[in-house]
């Protein structure tokens, strides 16, 4: 089996390792072999995330050298383009389409050092001259559409779904999916699981 690589990314408390934790189990489940490494940034909530996952049979290292990984999930579209060295040429970015200020930048936006907020669309913008296949996914509005706001990480595993191409069974994670989330959230995120996987 060719082996894949994913970095998933975004700011702390968005549920980065949940996601991870899904895939992770996804594969175990479908029989893969899979390793993983985390990084967190120097803050719990709104500190940069970034996940390595390999998935392939003679995979040793849970780190993927720059330039080679496959595809970045981004829970929050900055920390896409903070991470776009690690894409391999004509690699797929699939972000989120939220955007959240960091706080030097709102220090910088304050004390008038800058005039603006970094818009969604300049990110964009310089996503694509990297050379990467974007995808964007509204999450926040999917997930509140399943009932769910805080599924926002699984709309982007159904999203992400849709990419791998049968890397992992469909089967294998909405399994992950019921077997990771509360009991009283199995509902709410598999739909948000569906919704993403129609992106």
């Amino acid at each position: 089996m060719k082996e894949t690589n994913i970095i998933l990314c975004g700011i702390g408390g968005e549920g980065l390792v949940m996601l991870s934790n899904v895939i992770g189990e996804a594969c175990r489940l479908a029989g893969k072999n899979v390793i993983s490494g985390e990084m967190h940034g120097l803050a719990q909530r709104s500190g940069s995330v970034i996940i390595h996952m390999r998935i392939g049979e003679e995979v040793l290292s849970p780190l993927i050298p720059p330039g080679e990984a496959d595809i970045i999930v981004a829970l929050e579209a900055m920390e896409a383009l903070r991470y776009m060295y690690y894409l391999k040429p004509g690699g797929v970015v699939l972000t989120n389409k939220r955007l959240v200020h960091p706080p030097g930048e709102t220090h910088d936006l304050v004390t008038k050092k800058i005039d603006k907020y970094v818009e969604y669309d300049e990110v964009v913008e310089a996503i694509q001259e990297g050379g990467a296949e974007l995808r964007e996914v509204n999450a926040l509005s999917l997930a509140k559409k399943a009932g769910e706001v805080r599924a926002q990480n699984v709309v982007m595993v159904g999203a992400l779904c849709s990419t791998l191409d049968g890397v992992i069974p469909r089967d294998s994670l909405i399994q992950a999916v019921k077997g990771t989330v509360p009991e009283k959230a199995v509902e709410s995120n598999v739909k948000a699981f569906e919704l993403g996987e129609k992106v």
